[in-house]
């Protein structure tokens, strides 16, 4: 594609399209103004997202926390809970058949 030629049909075809005195009040002012603002880039977009993310998600976390701390039994000792579960396979005693091995 020739480059010149192009520029050269275009510049023709808007110098026999001459623009009519119709135009919108105070459009150039808002053309203007819109240019001067300065261009969101990705970083930003994402930034905003991120954030509103993580406010979301710190909201559902203190509700579903609220939630289980009013649904569980405060007597309940953590600690103990904890230690039974990782014995669990300890204390368990393996029932194993007269021909099988025990691995």
């Amino acid at each position: 594609m020739n480059l010149e030629r192009l520029q050269t049909k275009l510049l023709a075809a808007a110098r026999k399209n001459i623009p009519g005195d119709d135009v919108p009040f105070a459009f150039e002012k808002r053309i203007m103004a819109r240019l001067s603002k300065p261009l969101a880039d990705a970083w930003d977009i994402w930034a905003r997202a991120l954030w509103r993310a993580a406010v979301a998600c710190v909201v559902a976390m203190a509700l579903f926390g609220g939630w289980s701390y009013q649904t569980a039994p405060h007597e309940a000792d953590l600690s103990e809970e904890f230690e039974n579960t990782v014995y669990a396979a300890f204390d368990e005693q393996p029932v194993v058949a007269a021909n099988e091995e025990l691995w």
